[in-house]
């Protein structure tokens, strides 16, 4: 590509994904040349090639068009999304003079004239790069203070550029506020930093601040496919896509990835970027290897997961890899249950897997298990044997997220029951014999109402009489319907009452058929018929019309006069 090529500059060429097909890239240069990192020789060079940044891309056009600029730009984000690469377009949009020497400033420079050019190169006498992390003094800045005086040289604007602006010092920002203030009509100043809460607010209230956003992998994967297109290398969709991951929407760190994938495919000879080069490369698991262990620390099969851990380190898999995908697997588990949407990044193995599993796992137990993943990682990254330490995380994973939660302990305690907590409570002797019956099933809906009061579970058998109405009832099965809402975990915490009373599984089910009335109906309407009977005597009826306020009352045995229980009034 020429030296008058829009999409060239000191670091080379670069294309515009905002064009509905990618235009055609520069070929690869040639040996005589020396080589060049894609981290520049694919930096932005317009404004349409800034992956995902378009809000600030609208704001800035549209404050051009309108002649709206403010006179500092502070532009924050990630590391490698464009920040730098965003303050140089700026200057070159500001400066720019079209072609014939006549045009305005654009939101879209041509890439032609010698400002833009220059810009581009780095020699421009008036744009002004500085490194505030090696010029963090005052007298650095006191410079600046001197030089924004006087007019640009050639053009339209003198233009600093101040790269890592949070390492500056405190009395150097201190100089700079006055002239940030109230620079004259011909200064810009850009700012650029990774550490945006290191800026003072003095500084941050004189500046116009755009955020840069962490690049989506997808997008990232789509980028990295047309630079591979360009410099004439295959490369997998799933390798793209592991690159894209490892980036964590850096553009840049994932440029130099994918250079290093580049060279790793020509050292095998292939020349073709594979996934599991990427993955060797990286050190990184294979995802489908890390749902399998999930699968198998969810079954409770600890051989089966020590043997997966061991062959994920004869790979060559550090164990802090692993513990981060298993992380990524119960999050997105997790998300999959409350219905999120899914990441476009996720292959339709691993949705398939992830609806699967939250469908079987409560919100309890995922949180448990993330807690447990989330402690095993941080002692394999402080381990002198990390492989030891991720080990003794995994089985703590199998063992400590079948115990019942601190609410089901504090529950059993409170009724008596044993605790099971997967050892013996009582010695072998004191056991009950096989041949003796184990199951105390009662007989009936109304017997399983009194057995849980009788077990402590009052509050539980209040529910029961008072709110569900019978479907159908068998030992070890009740099917029944609310007349009122019930707790969310209602059928859950009946069914482990039952199974503490009972020594046996219960399969408690909220059904929609047709049901008996609740017990509390049942009374009520008992109540309510034996009252009308009374009501229907002769001598009632008489008293009544003798005595209009009258109300028939309940008595209840061993109560003092006054405090008997009224009914409602007739």
């Amino acid at each position: 590509m020429s030296e008058d090529d829009d999409f060239h500059d000191e670091d080379g060429p670069g294309f515009d994904l905002g064009e509905p097909a990618p235009p055609a890239i520069a070929a690869p240069a040639s040996s005589a040349q020396p080589y060049r990192v894609l981290a520049r020789k694919y930096r932005p060079q317009r404004f349409s090639e800034l992956i995902g940044q378009d809000a600030m891309v609208t704001t800035l056009g549209n404050a051009i068009k309108r002649g709206r600029l403010a006179h500092a730009f502070l532009m924050t984000g990630v590391r490698g999304v464009g920040k730098t690469s965003t303050a140089r377009l700026i200057a070159k949009a500001l400066n720019c003079i079209g072609p014939d020497g006549q045009g305005a400033a654009t939101i879209d420079p041509c890439g032609a004239c010698e400002p833009c050019r220059a810009i581009a190169e780095g020699r421009h006498i008036d744009v002004i790069e500085m490194d505030a992390a090696s010029n963090t003094g005052v007298d650095d800045v006191r410079e600046i203070i001197e030089s924004v005086r006087y007019a640009a040289v050639s053009a339209r604007y003198k233009i600093y550029i101040i790269d890592e602006v949070h390492m500056l010092s405190k009395n150097a920002f201190n100089a700079l506020l006055k002239t940030l203030e109230e620079p004259p009509a011909h200064v810009k100043f850009l700012f650029a930093t990774t550490e945006i809460q290191k800026v003072p607010v003095t500084v941050l209230s004189r500046c116009q601040r755009f955020d840069l956003r962490r690049i989506p992998a997808d997008l990232l994967a789509e980028h990295f496919g047309n630079v591979c297109k360009a410099e004439e290398v295959v490369a997998e969709p799933e390798a793209l896509a592991l690159v894209a991951r490892a980036a964590e929407g850096s553009v840049r760190d994932g440029l130099s990835i994918l250079d290093q994938a580049i060279a790793h495919a020509d050292m095998e000879g292939a020349g073709i970027v594979t996934g599991d080069q990427v993955r060797n490369m990286l050190g990184l698991s294979d995802r489908g290897a890390v749902r399998r262990l999930f699968g198998l620390l969810l079954d409770g099969n600890a051989q089966g997961a020590l043997a997966a851990l061991r062959d994920q380190h004869d790979l060559g898999v550090e164990p802090a890899a692993i513990f981060k995908g298993l992380l990524e697997t119960c999050h997105g588990t997790t998300l999959a249950k409350v219905g999120a949407a899914p990441d476009p990044s996720e292959s339709a193995e691993e949705r398939a897997d992830y609806a699967t599993w939250s469908g079987g796992l409560s919100f309890q137990l995922l949180h448990r298990i993330w807690q447990l993943l989330l402690k095993g990682h941080e002692e394999v990254v402080r381990a002198v044997d990390p492989t030891e330490a991720a080990d003794m995380a995994v089985l703590r994973v199998i063992h400590a997220s079948q115990l019942p939660d601190p609410g089901e302990l504090a529950r059993r305690l409170e009724s008596g029951a044993p605790l099971a907590l997967g050892t013996p409570t009582a010695s072998p002797a004191s056991a009950p014999s096989a041949a003796e019956p184990t199951s105390r099933a009662p007989a009936d809906f109304a017997a399983l109402i009194e057995l849980l009061n009788a077990g402590g579970k009052m509050h539980i058998a209040q529910q029961l009489h008072d709110y569900a109405g019978l479907v159908s009832y068998a030992p070890g099965d009740l099917a029944i319907r609310p007349v009122k809402p019930l707790p969310g975990e209602f059928t859950r915490d009946l069914a482990a009452a039952l199974k503490s009373l009972t020594d046996m599984a219960w399969d408690v089910r909220i059904s929609d058929a047709a049901a008996q009335p609740s017990l509390l109906q049942q009374d009520q309407a008992r109540e309510a018929e034996a009252k009308a009977r009374i009501l229907a005597t002769p001598i009632v009826k008489a008293a009544l019309e003798a005595f209009p306020e009258a109300e028939l009352i309940d008595y209840v045995e061993g109560t003092e006069p006054g405090t008997e229980q009224r009914s409602i009034a007739q």
